[in-house]
This record gives structure tokens, C-alpha cells and sequence, in this order.
């Protein structure tokens, strides 16, 4: 093996340490407990390699959500029915939905460390007496690439099954739930199943075959 090809193998093993470190701290850890030198201890490698990785802890949980979620993804676009294509609209919303349910059952801690408040990256800052601090800029929950993608699909969905509703709009609605506190907090009861039930309620009252 040459150089650089020894020193891409090095860090794509770092990349799927550092994940699985932070996947597996996330399960006993609040994100807010979480710190990078922890992860990186966890990850066998050093604090600067994370951040050279990821650039910031939200980076890290922003690259894991999509790691999760890729796979979802596939399911969608190359899949086979019901969540891949070939089955009508409605069955296929009402499969992705249980999906999305699964997948952010099983990543409360993601979720939660992906808030609008959560610092993307730090811009310098003047100050009088030309001290210079970093501020954190903040990125809006919509513009997370999954959340966009998932958008996409549920829109795209309800407006093939119903042309008359406001399908970018009840995309928002239904994805918002997933994010409010009082559902965090039923998922963390294990209440996965009652959050399913209730949106396959929403979705077959507003779509019916």
C-alpha cells in the first residue's frame, strides 16, 4: 500500500471510529454532556484529529444523523415498495412515516444536539478593545440536509395524493413533531408506537384512498 493510500485508509477508520464513539456515547450521555475530548478517548484518536474531521461537536452529530439516515435514504430512492417506489402515495407516506419514527427513536441524543441553537461555525469578532472572540453562527433547523430531504419526499408525496392541500406546509407540521420536546420525551418513555399510531391517524384522516 502507497502513502497516500495508507494514510486514506487511516482515516476513513478514524472517521468510522470517531462516529461509533459518539453513536455509543450518545446512548448514556445527553449531547450536552458529551465533549469532544471524550469522544476522542472513546474513538482511540486524538482531540484534533476530531476536529480536523469534523470541525465542531455539532459537525460530528450533523455527520452521524446523516450516516443514519443514509440508508433511509436508499430505501426511498433504490428500495422496494412500500418505501421505494412502486406503491401509491399515500402507502408509501404512511411507510416512511413508521420509518422516521424508528430512526429517531432509536437517536433521540441526535436529534436533540441537532436544535436550532446548535452552533454550525464561529466567526471572528472585533471588539473596542481589539480583543477578538468567536461568535457562533446559527444554522436553521430546515436547512439540515436531512431534514430538507425528508421534507422533500413527505411534500412530494401528499401532493400526489392531494393537489389541493398546502403539501410544503403539512411536510413542516408533520416533521415538527419529531422535534418538539413533549415527543422527545414520549420517545424516551419508549412511546414510539402511540407517535406511529398517531401519525398514520393524521396522514390516513387528510389522504383517504
Amino acid at each position: 500500500m502507497t502513502e497516500p493510500e495508507r494514510l486514506r485508509a487511516d482515516a476513513v477508520r478514524n472517521r468510522t471510529a470517531i462516529l461509533r464513539a459518539t453513536e455509543e456515547l450518545l446512548t448514556r450521555y445527553h449531547p450536552q454532556q458529551i465533549s469532544m475530548e471524550q469522544i476522542a478517548a472513546a474513538a482511540g484518536v486524538g482531540k484534533g484529529t476530531v476536529f480536523h474531521r469534523f470541525g465542531s461537536r455539532y459537525g460530528l452529530m450533523r455527520a452521524l444523523m446523516q450516516e443514519r439516515a443514509q440508508d433511509l435514504e436508499s430505501a426511498i430512492t433504490a428500495g422496494p415498495p412500500p418505501l421505494g417506489q412502486g406503491a401509491p402515495p399515500r402507502v408509501r407516506l404512511l411507510a416512511f412515516l413508521t420509518a422516521v419514527v424508528d430512526l429517531v427513536a432509536r437517536n433521540k441524543g441526535l436529534l436533540a444536539a441537532l436544535g436550532p441553537a446548535a452552533p454550525v461555525t464561529t466567526a471572528p469578532v472585533t471588539t473596542a478593545s481589539a480583543s477578538v472572540t468567536t461568535v457562533p453562527e446559527q444554522e436553521p433547523r430546515e436547512a439540515h440536509p436531512v431534514y430538507k430531504s425528508w421534507h422533500g419526499h413527505i411534500s412530494q408525496l401528499v401532493y400526489q395524493q392531494r393537489q389541493d392541500l398546502d403539501a410544503d406546509m403539512l411536510a413542516h407540521v408533520l416533521l415538527a413533531t419529531l422535534h418538539s420536546e413533549p415527543i422527545l420525551n414520549a420517545l424516551q418513555r419508549g412511546d414510539g408506537n402511540r407517535l406511529d399510531r398517531t401519525l398514520r391517524d393524521l396522514v390516513t384522516g387528510l389522504l383517504p384512498e
